[in-house]
Formats: C-alpha cells, sequence, structure tokens
C-alpha cells in the first residue's frame, strides 16, 4: 500500500518569542520538520505534503531542502489540526492508499512507531497513536475495548472512572485517504476555540461502522516542543541518545556529557573522543579515529587512524585520508589531505590537496580567497612546507619540493626543489641599541608635554 506523510508545520509558535517559525528551530544541527521528516522516511512515502502557516517560505526553503519532493501547502488562518490537514486535500488528490499525519513540533516519534501504526493500518480504518506518561492529567484518554479504539475524551469532559486511565492520545492519525478526507469533512468546530480537531474523526468513524486502534510508543517519542525550555529539553534528551547509543557501538566517550553529536553523526567502533569536542551536521568519522578535546568537526569525513585536535577545526569539504594528523589550533576547509600528511600547529589549510605523507609546518596558510573569488593549491606527494608559509593559491608545489621557513610562495614549485621566497636579513651593528635611545627620548619629550599642559589646566 502506497503511504502519503502530511506534516503539519503551520504553527506560529507564540511561546518561543521568536522571528522564526517553531518548526525551524533547530535539535542537534537540524530544524524539527527535518526530525519529523527523517522519521517519516521509514514508510518510504510515495507523497510528503508539508502544511505551512507562520513563515511559510522559511518553511518550505527547509522542507525542499531536505527533500525536494516536499509539497508545500498554506493555512492561511489556522483553525485547528483538523482544518490543516483538510488543507492537504488537493495535493492528494490523486493519491490512493494511506496517510499518516504527523507533527512538525513533535521531533522524536521513532520510525519504527510509524511503521507499527503502518501496519496496524492493514486491520482498521483508523490508527490513533497513544503513549502512557507518568502525569497523564492534561492529556485526552483513549478509550479502549480490546484491540477496538471506541472514543477520545478530553480529560475536562471525562469522568472519574476515565481520567484513571493512562493511555493518552498523542494526535498522530494514520487512516486510508479517502477515509480521512470524508471523516474531516464531518468534522465540527462546536468547542471553546471555533476549532476543527483531528481527534474528532475517531467517533465519527465510529459512527459510521469503520474500526479505529491505537498502538503505542515510548512517552519521550510524543515530547512537544513549544517554548525555549522545551527546545532544550529535547536536545538534551537526543544528546543523551546519541551518546548512549555512540558508546554501545563501541566508540569511547571519555567524558560523554561534554561530547555534542549533530543529527547525523557517524561514528565508527573503535574511535575515541574526548572530552568538549562538537559535531555539527555531516560527519562521518571511520573506525578507529582519535577526536581530541575541544575540537569542532562539520561536514567532514575522517578516515581510519586519522587523529584531530587538540582545538581543531574542520570545515565543509575537509576530507582526511588515513592516519592524517591534524594539530592544535589548525583549522582545514574544502580540502583533501591523502594518507599520512601532518598540518600539526598553528594553520589554515583552505581550499587545497595535501599529498600523502606531507609535513605542513606550524602558521603555513593557504592564502585561498582574493577578494572575490577563491583559488586552489595544490601540494604533492612527501613535500615539506616549512613554517610560516604563505601559500598564495592558485599555486602548485611539487612532490618531494620544500619550501623555506617565513616564504611568500606565489610561484608553482617543480618537484624535488626548494622554495625560497623572502627578503634576506641584514644586520646593522649598535643600530639597535641607537634606535632604542632615539625612542626613549620621543618618550620623555612627550611625558613632558603632557605635564606641562596639565600644569596649565589647573591654574
Amino acid at each position: 500500500m502506497s503511504t502519503a506523510l502530511v506534516i503539519l508545520a503551520a504553527g506560529m509558535g507564540t511561546r518561543m518569542n521568536s522571528d522564526l517559525p517553531k518548526v525551524l528551530h533547530k535539535i542537534a544541527g537540524a530544524p524539527l520538520l527535518v526530525h519529523a521528516m527523517k522519521s517519516g522516511a521509514a514508510v518510504e512515502p510515495e507523497k510528503l505534503v508539508v502544511v505551512a502557516g507562520h513563515g511559510a517560505e522559511l518553511v518550505s526553503k527547509a522542507a525542499k531542502a531536505w527533500d525536494d519532493r516536499a509539497e508545500v501547502v498554506l493555512q492561511e488562518e489556522q483553525k485547528g489540526t483538523g482544518h490543516a490537514v483538510l488543507m492537504a486535500r488537493d495535493a492528494l488528490a490523486d493519491f490512493e492508499g494511506d496517510v499518516i499525519v504527523l507533527y512538525g513540533d513533535t521531533p522524536f516519534i521513532q520510525p519504527e512507531t510509524i511503521e507499527r501504526m503502518a501496519e496496524a493500518r492493514a486491520k482498521h480504518d483508523v490508527v490513533i497513536l497513544g503513549f502512557e506518561p507518568e502525569d497523564p492529567a492534561r492529556y485526552g484518554r483513549l478509550i479502549m475495548e480490546g484491540d477496538q479504539l471506541q472514543r477520545i475524551v478530553e480529560y475536562k469532559d471525562a469522568s472519574a472512572a476515565e481520567r484513571a486511565i493512562t493511555l493518552c492520545n498523542s494526535g498522530l492519525v494514520a487512516a486510508d485517504a479517502k477515509v480521512l478526507f470524508e471523516l474531516l469533512d464531518q468534522v465540527g468546530n462546536d468547542n471553546a476555540a471555533g476549532e476543527y480537531y483531528l481527534p474528532d474523526i475517531v467517533a465519527i468513524a465510529q459512527e459510521r461502522g469503520l474500526s479505529a486502534t491505537a498502538v503505542t510508543c515510548d512517552p519521550a517519542e510524543t515530547l512537544g516542543v513549544n517554548a525555549r525550555a522545551e527546545l532544550a529539553e529535547a536536545e538534551a534528551l537526543f544528546q543523551a541518545r546519541a551518546r548512549a547509543e555512540a558508546l554501545e557501538n563501541g566508540v569511547t566517550l571519555q567524558a560523554p556529557e561534554t561530547v555534542f553529536f549533530a543529527h547525523d553523526t557517524y561514528v565508527g567502533r573503535d574511535t575515541v573522543i574526548e572530552p568538549n569536542v562538537v559535531f555539527g551536521p555531516g560527519v562521518t568519522i571511520e573506525s578507529g579515529a582519535e577526536i581530541r578535546a575541544f575540537s569542532h568537526l562539520e561536514g567532514c569525513h575522517v578516515s581510519q587512524g586519522a587523529q584531530v585536535g587538540p582545538y581543531a577545526r574542520l570545515r565543509p569539504g575537509a576530507e582526511l585520508a588515513e592516519k592524517v594528523r591534524i594539530g592544535n589550533f589548525v583549522e582545514v576547509k574544502n580540502a583533501v589531505l591523502d594518507e599520512g600528511a601532518k598540518v600539526n600547529h598553528l594553520s589554515y589549510i583552505g581550499d587545497a590537496t595535501v599529498g600523502a605523507a606531507t609535513n605542513i609546518g606550524a602558521g603555513t596558510i593557504t592564502c585561498n580567497y582574493d577578494g572575490v573569488l577563491k583559488h586552489r593549491t595544490e601540494i604533492g606527494n612527501h613535500a615539506f612546507i616549512g613554517s610560516n608559509t604563505m601559500l598564495v593559491a592558485p599555486v602548485k608545489v611539487g612532490n618531494r619540493a620544500m619550501t623555506g621557513s617565513g616564504s611568500v610562495i606565489t610561484k608553482d614549485v617543480e618537484a624535488d626543489a626548494l622554495a625560497v621566497a623572502r627578503a634576506r636579513q641584514e644586520n646593522k651593528p649598535g643600530f639597535a641599541s641607537k634606535l632604542y635611545d632615539m625612542l626613549l627620548a620621543k618618550k620623555a619629550k612627550r611625558d613632558a608635554a603632557k605635564a606641562a599642559e596639565k600644569s596649565e589646566g589647573n591654574q
């Protein structure tokens, strides 16, 4: 059976106190909306519809950046969750199959949970996702008889016996597309808020003799994000899970609570991660690497046996081959370093290729930007770049070539050559003492003038 996802992302998020749409606030480097989209990807949806409202243009951009198949529809007036789903009707006009409704501000629904909802749809017309929280007081209750969901009762309307029920409504729904929209057409707004509520389809389904059921999930999956405090709570929950998963997968975290992962970080077994390491999006670390303390990695690939840090920064496009060494206060951006290359101290390697077993001396900079365009530096195998070398791109240094310390290299250096590009040193005997005496005299004259000016001002 084909599946379509409808993700509700129209809320303004007033409690966020932000100009940014609520669903675009990030956890682990990805918007809340993207987390929901990733969860829904488990059922390989044929169609993906995002219902946007506040900040629709930004929401659309984020959705399409993650999945260019996403179709964004507009809910101009927010009239409840049922009304929001109806906005997807035209986008699904030619679709035949199941619709699963997710929420863009509920980032932790697990793919396995969505798969179980899809499986339950094979036996029932409507499937609701339920959960059992520690404190169920404010949630609507799911009234079950066997595997049949009889009705959903809001807490304020529930009897004492119904309030004793701990199975609660998360709001997520799965149903056949045709059935879903037929049921929504019958949902009314006779309530205090004057809104159309998606869960009301259960009672209507029962009236029509249709079958409804509920599947359950861990309460942590249903955590919604409506305020900054909840965003922080969600970040902490994600990081705790990611750290536990890394440890389970054979990664050594010396101080787990200080390591921060992105939503898509991959780390191979037997990698050692020291304290205070931060991963941005798009990082892959192969087995047996070492990421030392206070390093920041984003959009990069680190191969087996490589060492990064401490205090290193790998930016997008950094590709480290096996046994590469990136040392303290080194920044690498859009550069490929072949096997065994070393950049150990205080250097910037950007828009460059560094050959196998090449050594980059301390203070080396690839001068890649001319103020308008970026240019590339190419360094061959087994080269030696002397400390404080400026490589002014575009420039090439051949295999086994060397540069003298303090050189500014503006021309290609052929293989096996030594390039020295610096002014000749001149020593002038006694000049330092003369210069020092001259500077002291200037200082004394300046101090005397200030004292005289101050004296006149006090008269």
